[in-house]
């Protein structure tokens, strides 16, 4: 996280404190911010530790908006792109779980526990490698029934724009990160996601993010444009549910095939797996 402050407080010592929330035990840091003639030390109580108040967070990350009446660096204005009154060309709903897959704790999508393969995905498609991954075998929606274990690829067009919302049925906050593209985060709500959420969206002014977090018995949407051709992750922010599956992969694609589109595979790439006989 990054911010930005304005330094316009009388010249002294102020604390600066950070703690988590929805955590099991709150962890606070506390760091000063010393003006270069301050004189007099920070005081005070610092902040309590912050609550488990899940609609106060959720309202917060709904206030964070866009200003569109700023100017930008290049020739459009802020603002200028229209994302709320785009049609979406398909919806995909995404559940995370915790499941038990052969006694080992996994992570999984829809009930799918991602698998990395040995050889890599993006030469497994640009060479038709068979038995690597397996086109379109997770569901777009939320299944019933026992997780299973796979390595699912997801076929998308390039330039459709989708909508995703991320379903979290947990008692832990989520937080979901898509490769390759940024996103707007157009709505959060708690309980099961449903069509008529869509009234509640931020058509306006969200600000687009590549991360975006799902609170505990929760959901959150986001409008993406897939104007980036290639193979892609989206995974768990957090380590140990991405490494134990809580991932896939989209492949953004079209059959006109153009340099403007994908640059071709290098000669000279290094080859490993089931590609390491391809001949140069």
């Amino acid at each position: 996280m990054a911010v930005l402050v304005t330094l316009n407080q009388p010249s002294k010592d102020y604390f600066i404190v950070a703690s988590t929330r929805f955590t099991d035990k709150a962890l606070t840091a506390t760091g000063i911010l010393h003006y270069s003639n301050s004189n007099t030390p920070a005081s005070g109580p610092l902040p309590a530790e912050p609550a488990g108040q899940i609609n106060w967070s959720m309202d917060q990350a709904r206030s964070l908006r866009w200003n569109l009446t700023a100017s930008a660096a290049r020739p459009n204005p802020q603002g200028s792109f229209h994302y709320g009154t785009i049609p979406t060309s398909r919806s995909i709903v995404l559940a995370n779980s915790a499941p038990l897959i052969a006694v080992k704790q996994r992570y999984a999508v829809n009930g799918v526990s991602f698998v990395i393969p040995d050889t890599p995905l993006k030469l497994a498609d640009n060479y038709n490698i068979a038995n690597v991954f397996t086109w379109d075998s997770l569901s777009l929606t939320p299944t019933a029934g026992p997780a299973i274990l796979g390595t699912p690829v997801v076929r998308l067009n390039l330039h459709e724009f989708v909508e995703i919302v991320f379903q979290n049925t947990e008692t832990k906050v989520q937080s979901w990160h898509l490769d390759g593209y940024d996103f707007w985060p157009v709505g959060y709500g708690s309980g099961a996601w449903t069509e008529s959420q869509r009234s509640t969206y931020n058509l306006v002014d969200a600000t687009s993010r590549h991360t975006v977090q799902v609170y505990p018995n929760g959901w959150s949407a986001i409008f993406v444009s897939l104007d980036n051709q290639g193979m892609w992750n989206i995974r768990s922010s957090m380590w140990a549910r991405q490494y134990l599956g809580q991932q896939f992969y989209f492949r953004v694609w079209t059959q006109q095939q153009s340099l403007a589109n994908e640059y071709t595979i290098p000669s000279n790439a290094l080859r490993c797996g089931k590609a390491t006989s391809i001949l140069h």
